[in-house]
């Protein structure tokens, strides 16, 4: 684990992702963009090793996030092997520079001195007074157009321990959180981690990056994404919070299962279906987490039952996902939750034999065969499961699937709902021709 780290606008998050060869992180003049603890792999000459990214450590500042953010990164320093600490060629030693330095010396922890911006030769000669930080020799880069970044990973290597090579991202499992803003995403990741893993505030959108975290306990393995809350498009204002709403999106995209979190205080709202159609344009599973139940006063059953009722009426036609009721601040049937995610995300990679699957709807077919059409008699004689697709997929044989309307294929649909359990994930059902 190497820790990027250093104060404020000196291209921490530029050389997060031109080491980790993504735009993962959101970059922007603004001084502190960058507030969770970012990871990503990097890869260098047949080693790879992980790499974190963190806020910019500043001391009494008007920033209300300033302590959470130091927090954040007295963490990444904890936790890392080895550290790159990153200072502004152009700006030259500040006191904030002598007071990381100070914090590194303590640490006791290899720390790799990087005198960024070095964007042209003339700015190689600054390099030389971060000598008085008592840190070694300063490896000038750019983190922007990548010179010298080669060198620095040469050294990065040489100091790095053996390790085994870890499982890659692709092949675990997705979870991403999702919601409005201040529905309590970062909440409920750090209630599932037992750590202060996510900054945490009143203050809606204070996630910014889709911040990915491994969870590996009680037999399960899966990543979990914090995802920047997705306001309407009129409201977002500002260029950091429309590249969070684009890594939102993204992640929903790079997800199997989507978590949506709706606060309990305000109930459904429209940017809450705007969200779960934006689920299903992705064929993503989904589990519903109503949060901040701790906060209603009505918790009967009938109350229970007519906000479940509301929700599955704004959002149908698909009805079939399960909806849990939790409080991230008293951990309420928050571990449901993870083990509902892990059931939903087993319904889609379900396979039906297909002669289990003829059996059972051509039963139904033969029952409620698919109305006539200008006369036509529509015969459907066979039906198959695609394998290998990302979404349950099934293809139904018959001579004329132009006539075959979509309320008949939700029949289809809901025909095979009631056979097998396919809670939580959309179905897809083809017409094709025999």
């Amino acid at each position: 684990m190497i820790a990027i780290v250093g104060r404020p606008n000196v291209g921490k998050s530029t050389l997060f992702n031109r080491l980790t060869q993504t735009r993962t992180a959101i970059v922007d003049p603004t001084a502190g963009t960058t507030r969770d603890r970012q990871y990503g792999r990097v890869d260098w000459n047949g080693k790879d090793f992980s790499i974190v990214d963190t806020g910019g450590w500043v001391v009494n500042s008007e920033d209300i996030f300033e302590g959470e953010i130091n927090k954040q990164v007295e963490l990444a320093i904890e936790q890392a092997d080895e550290i790159l600490f990153v200072v502004d060629a152009m700006n030259g030693v500040t006191d904030l520079d002598d007071h990381v330095a100070e914090i590194l010396r303590k640490s006791r922890k290899p720390v790799l001195l990087v005198a960024n911006k070095v964007d042209s030769s003339d700015w190689l000669y600054n390099t030389a007074e971060f000598y008085s930080l008592g840190l070694g020799d300063p490896y000038p880069v750019s983190a922007s157009n990548g010179f010298g970044t080669g060198d620095l990973l040469d050294a990065v290597v040489d100091k790095l321990p053996e390790a085994e090579p870890d499982t890659s991202l692709d092949d675990i499992p997705k979870f991403a959180i999702v919601g409005r803003p201040n529905a309590g995403k970062s909440s409920i990741i750090n209630a599932f981690i037992g750590e202060d893993r996510h900054i945490v505030t009143n203050i809606a959108g204070t996630t910014r990056d889709s911040i990915y975290t491994r969870y590996n306990k009680f037999g399960f393995d899966f990543y979990l994404v914090d995802t920047a809350g997705i306001r309407k498009k009129t409201k977002v204002n500002e260029d950091i919070e429309y590249y969070s709403v684009i890594r939102s999106i993204r992640a929903i995209e790079a997800s199997d299962v989507c978590i949506l979190m709706i606060d309990a205080t305000r109930g459904i709202e429209a940017q809450d279906v705007n969200i779960f159609s934006l689920i299903q344009k992705n064929k993503k599973g989904l589990v519903v987490c109503v949060n901040k139940w701790d906060l209603v006063e009505d918790k009967s059953t009938a109350a229970i039952k007519h906000f479940e009722e509301s929700i599955r009426a704004r959002f149908a036609p698909f009805t079939d996902f399960p909806i849990i009721f939790t409080s991230a601040l008293t951990k309420q049937r928050i571990y449901k939750v993870i083990e509902t995610a892990v059931e939903v995300y087993k319904n889609r990679q379900r396979v039906i034999p297909t002669s289990q699957l003829n059996t059972v709807m051509l039963d139904a077919i033969a029952a409620y065969p698919p109305p006539a059409n200008k006369g036509k008699i529509i015969k459907i004689k066979y039906v198959t499961m695609l394998k290998g697709a990302q979404v349950p997929t099934f293809i139904f044989f018959c001579n004329l699937p132009q006539w075959v309307k979509e309320p008949y294929r939700r029949y289809l649909e809901n025909k095979i709902r009631e056979n097998w359990d396919f809670t939580g994930t959309p179905v897809n059902v083809f017409m094709r021709e025999k």
